[in-house]
């Protein structure tokens, strides 16, 4: 905004005239008139500026916040956080700034150009914190919408940011040196390859984070692992160079953000909004202890509540079967037969997947898989209703303390490393030999 031919005439009569004419009055040597003029009109024209940035910025923020009173959209409100006014407030003291520069060094002709440059500058740097401003309201509006919320809009900001700054940083140096910023970037093609070198992890991230935002790998608040920087926790802050983990031990993890695409993850965000949290444990079951069961021992296991009906019906069945087929059941190997590693699996079944804490809706299995060195494994594999961590846990160790402990009735044993007691016992029954 240029200022008037007569506004500027006026200004011009009294820093040219009258002022110096006050400060002779005042007693100030003929010789020093000049340069303490000089020195007073800016003194005088600096706290007239500030006084009228302070009163601008007062009345633009008072509009603008009284607009927001009267809207819903939360936008201007986020401008008024962003002191949005009191950058607006700054324009009209910084363009009557620039046109009286002439006017209040007109007797130090050299200093116009660097005074009017100066000024120039502050109109680059406060542009940028305008459109900066802008910007920020709007990624605060979008984080408090639900279809964003987790978004890494932070780097998106942080990529604006960048080339704002380095745009800005053109301008200044181009009013410092009078070259075109398309000069200077002609001139620079050489060392494009030193910058990217420079910006290498800028660049990597940026990228990332518009796969990881378009592909919806990973949000704010999601529960990640990653061994390889021992990151397990959730993610609280996605920035362009950085992933934030708060880790269980409330430690905290910085992941480069590019590794999000570049390294294996593991996002538990599909149990945390899933019907259920899964369950895959096994009890190892010591070989040596499976065996058939006599009628004796039938009896006996029937009389466990959850086993009564199964087993009056795999009798029955079985009966049958060696009845039909005349079995010699002399020989227990003979035909069909009840074992107890079979029963107990069973009772597993019933007792597990019936649990009120197990979600009935998915996969629930007890399965016998492969024996080896450490015994025959028999893996609960089925989904909790409470996927939270410490109803989780609880859940896993209140449905193994009584699977455990009920193996023994069923005359099993449960697999584990001999222990130090186990070798002393064995070395006492070993015959001591003569010296």
């Amino acid at each position: 905004m240029a200022m008037k031919t007569d506004e500027i005439t006026l200004f011009q009569g009294i820093f040219s005239e009258r002022l110096p004419r006050l400060l002779q009055h005042w007693g100030v040597p003929a010789e020093h008139i000049t340069w303490v003029s000089a020195v007073a009109g800016l003194v005088v024209v600096t706290a007239l500026l500030l006084l009228a940035t302070y009163v601008l910025a007062r009345v633009f923020t008072a509009a603008l916040k009284r607009l927001a009173a009267r809207t819903d959209n939360r936008f201007d409100d986020q401008l008024v956080t962003h002191h949005l006014p009191n950058y607006l407030g700054r324009i009209i003291p910084l363009t009557t700034a620039y046109n009286l520069v002439p006017v209040v060094l007109a007797s130090f002709p050299r200093l116009i150009r660097p005074a009017e440059h100066l000024v120039i500058i502050f109109f680059i740097v406060l542009a940028v914190r305008i459109v900066l401003a802008f910007f920020h309201a709007g990624k605060d509006t979008l984080e408090q919408q639900a279809r964003y919320r987790g978004k890494p809009l932070g780097s998106y900001l942080q990529v604006i940011t960048l080339v704002l700054y380095i745009f800005g940083a053109l301008a200044i140096f181009s009013q410092l040196t009078g070259f075109s910023i398309g000069s200077f970037l002609v001139s620079m093609g050489a060392a494009s390859a030193v910058l990217l070198l420079i910006f290498k992890d800028t660049i990597l991230g940026f990228v990332a984070s518009i796969q990881v935002s378009a592909n919806d790998m990973v949000r704010v608040g999601d529960w990640i692992e990653m061994p390889k920087y021992n990151a397990d926790g959730d993610v609280e802050e996605i920035n362009l160079t950085t992933v934030k983990v708060r880790n269980s031990d409330k430690s905290v993890t910085m992941v480069p953000t590019y590794a999000l695409v570049s390294d294996s993850v593991k996002n538990w965000r599909g149990m945390q909004e899933g019907k259920g949290r899964r369950i895959k444990r096994s009890i190892r079951i010591k070989v040596s202890s499976v065996r058939f069961l006599d009628e004796a021992e039938v009896e006996r296991l029937r009389s466990i509540e959850l086993l009564r009906g199964y087993i009056d019906e795999r009798r029955a069945e079985i009966r049958a079967y060696n009845d039909s087929h005349a079995v010699n059941k002399e020989v227990p190997i003979n035909g069909r037969n009840l074992t107890n590693v079979g029963l107990f699996r069973r009772y597993m079944e019933l007792y597990a997947l019936d649990h009120p804490g197990i979600n009935k809706d998915l996969n629930r299995v007890v399965r016998q898989l492969p024996p080896d060195e450490r015994g025959l494994p028999l893996e609960l594999y089925c989904y909790s209703t409470d996927t939270r961590w410490i109803p989780y846990e609880h859940l896993i160790a209140d449905i193994f303390d009584h699977l455990l402990a009920a193996a023994p009735s069923f005359g099993l044993e449960v697999f584990e490393s001999p222990a130090s007691g186990d070798l002393r016992n064995i070395a006492k029954e070993l015959p001591i030999r003569p010296a």
